[in-house]
């Protein structure tokens, strides 16, 4: 009889010990739960949601580094680059929106007359020039070392990243009378190859394939066929019969053409691969003398939004001014929403997480989307 008492006894306090292990493990959970560290996008968003209060503006120059030039683009959420130049140097640095530091990465012996931030943010091209009539394109890390320098007798570059093979650049070249040749150039390869083109301003629509408007040369007009082709196979098809103006992002295609209903006005529209529709809109256009004025504007891919400048009225672009909305569009939900009224149509760029952008024909300025705040990032 003892022993029976003494296992049931036994029995007993193992059942208790046995909750009391599940009591602590759910309130060890759930203090776990409270307390979770953010993941990495979660931290962006809280960093960001106070933007306006946190940037230290306007940037400081180091000094003896030279002038201010102008805003490259962003390298992360709270990071810029910019360019200073001194006598015939210049420098790229690299600015911390939260602490006010600039950073130095890489000094050019010649003036740099623009840098490009690969899509992935990987690499950086500078394009410096050590006379009139010579490009020196230069790609490097974002520590500043040198991948692979080449130069270019030329007029003019003009530069396209494969944001599908970020060691592939193409170089369009332009001769003081605007002749060209369309090069492409292989970081990893360390070599150069010129493609035949009939047109020097083509996009990647994917990583073998690429897109141009098919201007005809003989007969000139307002419209072009856009064209794709095949790098390796060669083969050719025309996939928007008539279209004003292209680009493409990351298995993105957008199209400018001419509102069928309504003349005066321009229709974006979306396609997905494929060529499946996603979703257009239509806003008021403004003609210059010989063509269409495309007012600026910049994709984020993470949010899906478009934004770009649009007028209130169609018209004539010399004689317009009543100013632009800053509008974003949602691309799959196809909805649209006012920022700012009042502005100047100049070059914009989305932040990563699109929460903020670069505004100014240097970038001189920066917007915070959310708050529809305008700053200045220079000194005037």
């Amino acid at each position: 009889m003892n022993r029976l008492k003494r296992a049931n006894r036994i029995s007993f306090i193992i059942l208790i010990l046995f909750l009391l292990t599940l009591l602590l493990s759910a309130c060890t959970n759930k203090e776990q739960t409270k307390h979770k560290i953010p993941a990495k996008n979660e931290r962006s968003k809280v960093s960001i949601t106070s933007i306006g209060r946190e940037w230290k503006l306007p940037i400081s120059i180091p000094e003896g580094e030279g002038e201010f030039y102008k805003l490259v683009g962003w390298f992360s959420d709270t990071e810029v680059l910019y360019i200073t130049n001194l006598e015939q140097t210049s420098s790229i640095f690299r600015y911390n929106l939260l602490s006010g530091k600039s950073k130095l990465i890489y000094k050019s012996g010649n003036p740099i007359v623009t840098v490009q931030i690969s899509p992935s943010k990987k690499y950086l091209l500078v394009h410096s020039s050590p006379s009139s009539y010579e490009g020196l394109v230069t790609i490097i890390d974002p520590k500043g070392t040198e991948q692979i320098k080449k130069s270019f007798a030329s007029y003019e570059l003009v530069f396209e990243w494969n944001p599908y093979n970020e060691s592939e650049v193409f170089v369009s070249k332009f001769d003081q009378d605007w002749s060209f040749q369309l090069f492409l150039l292989e970081m990893k390869k360390a070599k150069t190859t010129e493609i035949f083109l009939p047109q020097p301003f083509v996009k990647w629509i994917n990583e073998r394939d690429i897109a141009f408007l098919n201007w005809d040369k003989q007969n000139p007009s307002l419209f072009a066929p856009l064209t794709v082709k095949g790098l390796e196979n060669g083969t050719e098809k025309t996939v928007v019969p008539s279209a004003i103006h292209f680009s493409t992002f990351q298995d993105l295609l957008m199209t400018i053409t001419v509102n069928e209903q309504d003349q005066s006005k321009a229709t974006y529209s979306f396609f997905e691969k494929e060529m499946k529709k996603l979703s257009a809109f239509s806003i008021p256009q403004l003609t210059k003398f010989s063509d269409w004025l495309v007012p600026f504007y910049d994709y984020n891919e993470q949010k899906g939004q478009f934004i770009t400048f649009s007028p209130l009225t169609s018209g004539e672009s010399d004689s317009y001014s009543d100013g632009f909305q800053l509008l974003s569009y949602d691309v799959k939900q196809g909805s649209s929403k006012l920022i700012i009224e009042g502005l100047e149509n100049e070059p914009i760029n989305f932040s990563p997480s699109g929460e903020a952008l670069l505004y100014g024909n240097q970038f001189e300025k920066i917007i915070d989307i959310n708050a529809k705040k305008i700053y200045d990032l220079v000194k005037e």
